[in-house]
């Protein structure tokens, strides 16, 4: 399908529309086809069983008996989130991308049934918001203002929805045809231009991706006033927000990534948007601004943004913790964003980042079986934290379940990003068998493609033009070929030398000219010609930034595309011990049998430490690394990204001592909390070091807490020496604590303070020893006095004995 535009504007680069491309096998074909057997009909049933589409039939029960004369009926929502209606879009777009690829008459006819109800649902005047809509007398949740988009500009995520709304429209029209979903769109931004058109009101989407939408609407009338309503939003950002909503400055005149890195990324993706197809450049100088921002100061190898929990957030410069949050959604517009760059430039920069973020930080959110995801992304994990939502490893479903339907609709659309055309170049971004369909100057032209990537970097390419013709075929050289990770100096390749790289065209070298990250073929073309593309996988050892602190001494492995991660499962069960020394030495295996066929590191000399009465020792061994994206898909285990370069930086594995037997006990402790991390014997190596992740008594704010060790026997006790620490400076809630005090518990059970204690210092992430007149016991109480508002946290709390 060769499909044209409406619209006299757009990127000057078009991208080939994923109905033109298709896989037929490799990793991309095969998570696209795990997605349409299992995650969409997994997703749909989550929209029955989680309740999404009940407020629907909520909304629409209110509005029939309200008109059938119950002027007081009300009905109360049925989930937990305002913004729980978009789930519902983002499945409805997902299955219309799975029914591009494959016509399913089935499926389409569930999917009218479930826009019938969303249909019912709508307002007569074009208001579209169940959780306003089934209980309209008041507001049945602190997010929702007394008036329509009255708290928009906080947390209602009255725009978030429609913006998700009007991209499962025109997703559905271009998939089927039908205009069932499309007309319930037009209704609803026909009233956002009765309220917000030609500048009536000011107001801001707390949470972006209208933008987005309303751009994918324009793209598809040719309607203005959609296009101007999109501008109207970004413009609205004037300053007088904060920067967890870039509304802290005008959106023209920010330069730095902060807030919430989803709501950033979508404004990101908009405001190239609306630069493109208003051909407004002053948008485009904005966001290339934050990009390089982003890209220089705070990008994870893996591709994943984001790295506060608090607040899903872009954390400060080179702020890049490897326990990270890392958000999935957060990647997923951060391909939005990079894609877009590329169309406006037609540089190969944006494609680099796109595809590091795609086969690692993106594809790891959701499992091989399809059914089971990650809400973050951490670049290390313990093997039995909570970290996922209250999950430990990956979960089948959220109560805030954004994620899972975006892993749906993005892994459907990847063929949407493989090639593009501008004028007499076409562009080959992603490698990966299959057929893709583009129009170039006028010649109908087909792409076949051969390959293993990313496992293999050989690719073979047979064109074939509808009838002879010249144009440019452009084959992206990835910057990882060209000894350059990223197109910044945030990380680098111990060896950066570039590989040796080559093209043939019908068995002949060619000498191709590399302009923009593009090998640019330009030659008469005709059906049958192959293109042999050569892409050298040395595996290499990355190094960080001197200013990211938490690698200070790490290194970690890449070959190719992928970044390799390893597994405690792998590796006896342990993988923080392990040192990777220049000596080691990596070797690519294929293991077809393995985690659906991947090419696995299998690391020789390399370092197990054990750190036992002070002493570090040193034992050689094997390592295993498998790439990052499948990580968690055996069941839990330590996993890390990055490992020490020698025993100085090494985690080493440490012999128990007294503390570590004690049995712990505390005042209160959420589930994802194990008391267990205060004996581990673990601090960080620096301040901005997330491995020693301690134990707090978040959310409880002020007032006392206590934590108890109770010892196998009566043991003499002379001291102890706590570790405490504090996040208040990355948005967390936990601050140094007012006071604390130690007591014993005597012979009669009674808790008794310790005698003649030294001084109860508090310092952050510092070891703070007290010592106090020797007493036997069989239990020893820490007390803890917190400050107003906040809740305190430890990372370690040991005792010395006697």
């Amino acid at each position: 399908m060769f499909t044209t535009s409406l619209i006299a504007g757009d990127y000057p680069v078009r991208p080939v529309p994923f109905t033109d491309v298709g896989f037929s096998s490799g990793l991309l074909h095969d998570r696209q086809e795990t997605n349409v057997k299992v995650t969409l009909p997994f997703a749909l049933g989550q929209l029955e069983s989680a309740n999404r589409l009940k407020n629907f039939d909520l909304a629409a029960e209110t509005m029939q008996r309200r008109a059938a004369g119950e002027a007081g009926f009300q009905n109360r929502p049925v989930t937990q989130y305002t913004f729980d209606d978009s789930d519902v879009y983002k499945v409805l777009e997902g299955a219309a991308f799975c029914l591009s690829v494959q016509a399913d008459p089935e499926l389409e006819k569930q999917l009218e049934g479930i826009i019938k109800r969303v249909a019912a649902a709508q307002e007569p005047d074009g208001y579209l918001y169940t959780w306003r809509t089934m209980h309209p007398d008041s507001p049945v949740h602190d997010w929702i203002g007394q008036k329509r988009w009255e708290k928009a500009p906080q947390l209602s995520h009255e725009f978030y929805n429609l913006g998700h709304l009007y991209e499962a429209g025109t997703a559905y029209t271009q998939a089927t045809g039908s205009k069932s979903l499309m007309d319930i769109c037009l209704k609803s931004a026909e009233l956002l231009h009765h309220d917000f058109g030609d500048g009536k009101d000011v107001n801001v989407p707390g949470h972006q991706v209208v933008e987005m939408g309303l751009a994918k609407l324009y793209r598809s009338d040719g309607d203005q006033r959609w296009l101007d309503l999109a501008r109207y939003f970004l413009e609205s950002r004037r300053g007088k927000g904060g920067e967890y909503s870039q509304d802290h400055k005008p959106v023209l005149e920010q330069s730095e990534a902060v807030g919430h890195a989803v709501r950033a990324n979508y404004m990101y993706a908009g405001m190239a948007d609306v630069a493109a197809l208003g051909g407004d450049q002053r948008y485009l100088a904005a966001i290339n601004r934050i990009w390089e921002n982003v890209v220089g100061k705070k990008l994870h190898l893996t591709g994943g943004v984001g790295a506060r929990g608090a607040g899903e957030a872009y954390g400060d410069n080179y702020e890049l913790p490897n326990r990270c949050y890392n958000e999935t959604c957060a990647a997923i517009g951060f391909l939005f964003w990079n894609h877009r760059m590329f169309l406006m430039t037609g540089d190969a920069k944006y494609m680099d980042v796109f595809e590091r973020t795609l086969y690692n930080g993106f594809l790891s959110g959701v499992s091989l079986s399809g059914d089971r995801f990650f809400y973050p992304n951490p670049l290390e994990y313990d093997g039995s934290e909570a970290n996922n939502h209250g999950h430990a490893g990956r979960a089948p479903w959220f109560g805030c379940a954004c994620c899972p339907p975006n892993m749906l609709r993005t892994v459907a659309s990847i063929g949407g990003y493989a090639y593009a055309v501008k004028d007499r170049s076409l562009f080959v971004n992603l490698y990966a068998t299959g057929d893709g369909k583009a129009t170039v100057a006028g010649n109908d032209v087909t792409v076949s493609q051969e390959t293993k990537y990313p496992w293999s970097g050989d690719v073979k390419l047979e064109v074939k033009p509808a009838k002879p013709g010249r144009f440019d075929l452009s084959l992206r050289v990835p910057g990882w070929v060209q000894g350059k990770p990223v197109p910044s100096d945030l990380y680098r390749y111990d060896d950066a030398s570039p590989s040796k790289w080559t093209i043939q065209v019908n068995g002949k070298p060619v000498s191709a000219t590399v302009s923009n990250g593009y090998a640019r073929i330009d030659r008469e073309w005709k059906s049958g010609d192959v293109v042999e593309l050569h892409l050298p996988m040395p595996v290499r050892r990355v190094s960080s930034h001197p200013k990211i602190a938490t690698n200070e001494g790490l290194v970690a492995l890449e070959r190719g595309p992928v970044v390799y991660a390893f597994e405690g499962v792998d590796n006896d069960g342990s993988v923080f011990d392990l040192g990777l020394p220049s000596s080691a030495k990596a070797k690519p295996v294929f293991k077809s049998d393995l985690l659906g066929g991947v090419v696995v590191l299998e690391v020789g000399g390399a370092k197990r430490v054990i750190r036992k009465d002070g002493d570090l020792k040193e034992t050689n061994t094997t390592a295993t690394a498998i790439p990052y994206a499948v990580w968690n898909n055996r069941g839990n285990s330590p996993m890390s990204v990055w490992l020490g370069r020698d025993s100085d930086h090494v985690r080493p594995a440490i012999a128990p001592n007294f503390t570590s037997k004690a049995k712990v006990a505390v005042s209160f402790s959420r589930e994802s909390m194990d008391p267990g991390r205060l004996k581990d014997q673990q601090m960080p190596r620096n301040a901005t070091d997330g491995f020693a992740a301690g134990f707090d008594f978040w959310p409880h704010l002020g007032g006392s807490e206590w934590i108890t060790y109770e010892f196998e026997k009566p043991a003499t006790v002379t001291g102890s020496t706590v570790s405490w620490f504090d996040d208040t400076g990355s948005g967390g809630a936990c601050a140094l604590p007012k006071s604390w005090k130690l007591s014993y518990q005597d012979s009669s059970g009674e808790w008794k303070p310790v005698e003649r204690p030294s001084a109860y210092r508090v310092r952050k992430a510092e070891p703070v020893s007290v010592e106090f007149k020797p007493v036997t016991t069989k239990a020893l109480r820490l007390d803890i006095e917190l400050e107003e508002g906040r809740s305190a946290g430890l990372y370690e709390w040991q005792v010395e004995t006697r």
